[in-house]
């Protein structure tokens, strides 16, 4: 037919839908159309087309990339190659390298504007249950080997898309008015074999594990998990380590104890208030992407008990970085030093270090391999509440780590289907997700264990934990937190399906984390999964999940732009004087939330953009971060 694009006889392996499935290899005719890629039942002796087999619509595809072949396999199943969509892995075989490289080519290039492509995908084939690559033993479970960019086409597909619309800057005293550069593109990973420094202690939880001691040197052996390398100390001990707990060595600014990586604005403000010393000061990033900003605490200036300052870390042309003009330094520890004894411009030179090093980040597990936890090493303290699940305890891990403590009530959960979800979902680390530590599932109840954080749920925070009026940055600050947990959570094509301030908590520096993720995907209460129970999250759901139960990213997306209107209303119920039935007929028919007495024409313009009628109109949650970053860079 005129309209095909390509044709070839390839094999095909059997998709091998349950783990019993034998596999078989068939000889198939595969057409490629503007449409789909189908392939047919192919008569070798006649030459000609039969019966349809299968077909896949290029817009459902998400994935098109080689595959390693197996050990000892044969020489007709060496060229083999991946078309991943929603029912999983279509395997389809080449006779030779260039034909394989000619279909891959194609199949890109026809995919590439399409929504949901993976950043991750697995190089070996799925057989008998288990990934060959990495032993997960979940079809679902997310790729191990990251690919380059989104599947190749990363800017391609974001000029036909459409960037976002940056927000225009406004010009303060802390920063010059000059256009923002792009966000950075994600960084490959350090290799082995190289030297990396320890920025905190750690001490073993498992026999598998390597002790920590800041500013060590390790040499790391092996990075088969994103999470944990294994790692050899200078006596010659080996181990595992948690891979955010060490950077590379001579490289970055972590290494310096002024360095605070993580820290926004207001936890900076309350770090140099609590110290309280004048000149006290510390270099942390600012909300614009690789850039960074010094945040100054002083006496003078006649406002009682002092005041903070904050100024950017600037550029020139040349490179080189400043805080005050003719004081240019080739690298930022110079500017420092520089400034430690200068103040150039500044309210005063930067005299006393303030750092938050004392709190190390959360760890994927606790332990390496760690994923089914001994309840016997569990103590409980108190109850926090009680959720969809049942009650929720915190308590101490081998009595001295902080952990939190869901005690699933029978009956209310997909228990085996979440047991196999949860080996996966705890590779899952992010500092805006709440981190699952692992799960106790030989006995019931079982328990899901999380991280512990001490200022408990969002909703509540914002109804009763501010201890005083909350400024503008830091609302913005809360839901910037939310949306780059949310985005690394997008990137990983995890929906969260149930995203509210109450599936929020607080920790200690007031960072919001998103927690519950994926969760409401087990529950077994009728009134909870269908949108005509009275439990269904009605108030954050888009016209979409409200009429057909289709939950993607952009219902997420929605969700985002309530739990928004959320923080800037101090926690009030959106459609509040809306009962259910009157929400899905409103909503449907075009009503949005108003816009709260916080919020600004700009953070209301953030909300409304995640309200659109069309779900692939909204944004993505990576350039609602941006956004929000912009925002906040304005407001700094």
């Amino acid at each position: 037919m005129s309209d095909n694009i390509l044709e070839e006889i390839f094999i095909k392996r059997s998709q091998q839908k349950r783990k019993t499935s034998p596999l078989n290899y068939k000889e198939r005719l595969f057409i490629l159309t503007q449409e789909k890629i189908a392939y047919y039942d192919f008569d070798s002796d006649k030459g000609k087309r039969k019966g349809l087999r299968g077909s896949v619509d290029l817009e459902k595809i998400k994935c098109v990339e080689t595959v390693q072949p197996e050990p000892n396999a044969p020489q007709e199943r060496m060229y083999a190659f991946q078309i991943i969509y929603d029912e999983g892995p279509l395997y389809i075989f080449a006779k030779t390298e260039s034909i394989r490289a000619q279909w891959i080519k194609q199949l890109k290039k026809m995919v590439r504007f399409n929504r949901d492509l993976m950043q991750k995908y697995h190089p070996c084939f799925w057989v008998d249950g288990i990934w060959l690559c990495c032993q997960q033993e979940v079809k679902q479970a997310m790729g191990c080997k990251v690919l380059d960019g989104k599947n190749g086409f990363t800017s391609q597909q974001s000029q036909r898309r459409g960037s976002r619309k940056p927000l225009p800057p406004t010009p303060t005293e802390e920063k010059p008015g000059r256009p923002l550069p792009p966000q950075p593109p994600e960084q490959p990973p350090p290799s082995t074999g190289m030297t990396v420094t320890a920025e905190y202690n750690y001490t073993p939880m498992t026999p598998q594990d390597l002790e920590l001691r800041k500013d060590e040197e390790y040499t790391i052996l092996e990075m088969c998990d994103a999470n944990w390398w294994r790692a050899r100390d200078k006596y010659g001990n080996e181990g595992y380590i948690p891979s955010n707990y060490v950077v590379e060595a001579e490289k970055g600014l972590e290494k310096f104890d002024w360095y605070c990586k993580n820290t926004n604005r207001s936890q900076a403000e309350t770090l140099l208030k609590t110290e309280n010393k004048d000149g006290g000061f510390l270099v942390r990033d600012s909300s614009k992407a690789g850039k960074y900003t010094v945040s100054l605490f002083s006496k003078g200036g006649g406002e009682t008990g002092g005041s903070c300052r904050h100024y950017n870390i600037c550029t020139t042309s040349q490179g080189q970085f400043y805080l005050a003009e003719k004081h240019n330094f080739s690298t930022i520890p110079e500017l420092i030093n520089y400034h430690q004894h200068n103040a150039a411009g500044m309210v005063s030179r930067l005299k006393y270090i303030v750092s938050n090093r004392v709190r190390p980040p959360s760890i994927a597990g606790l332990g390496y391999g760690v994923w089914e936890i001994d309840p016997l090493y569990l103590t409980f303290i108190k109850e926090l509440g009680t959720g969809q699940f049942g009650v929720v305890k915190y308590g101490k891990w081998q009595g001295k780590h902080d952990v939190a403590i869901k005690m699933i009530k029978e009956g209310s959960m997909s228990e085996d289907d979440f047991i196999e979800e949860a080996k996966i979902m705890m590779k899952l680390c992010h500092q805006n997700l709440v981190q699952l530590y692992g799960v106790c599932t030989k006995q019931r109840p079982i328990y899901i264990v999380t991280e512990f954080l001490s200022n408990g749920c969002l909703l509540t925070y914002l109804k009763e934990g501010l201890k005083q009026h909350p400024t503008n940055v830091q609302l913005l600050e809360m839901c910037k937190d939310v949306s780059e947990g949310m985005a690394y959570l997008e990137s990983q094509q995890y929906i969260h399906r149930d995203l509210a301030a109450r599936n929020c908590l607080v920790d200690g520096n007031g960072t919001v984390k998103v927690t519950d993720f994926g969760l409401s995907r087990y529950v077994l209460d009728d009134e909870y999964t269908s949108s005509a129970g009275s439990k269904f999250p009605v108030r954050w759901s888009p016209p979409e999940v409200l009429l057909y139960c289709k939950f993607s990213s952009k219902s997420d997306i929605w969700a985002y732009g309530v739990l928004m209107w959320e923080v800037y209303t101090l926690g009030r119920l959106p459609y509040e004087r809306l009962n259910n039935t009157e929400i899905v007929d409103q909503v449907s028919r075009g009503l949005r939330l108003y816009r709260p007495q916080l919020a600004n024409e700009k953070v209301y313009s953030i909300m409304s953009s995640c309200w659109l009628e069309k779900a692939e109109e909204r944004p993505t949650f990576q350039e609602l971060a941006s956004n929000v970053q912009d925002l906040l860079y304005e407001l700094q």
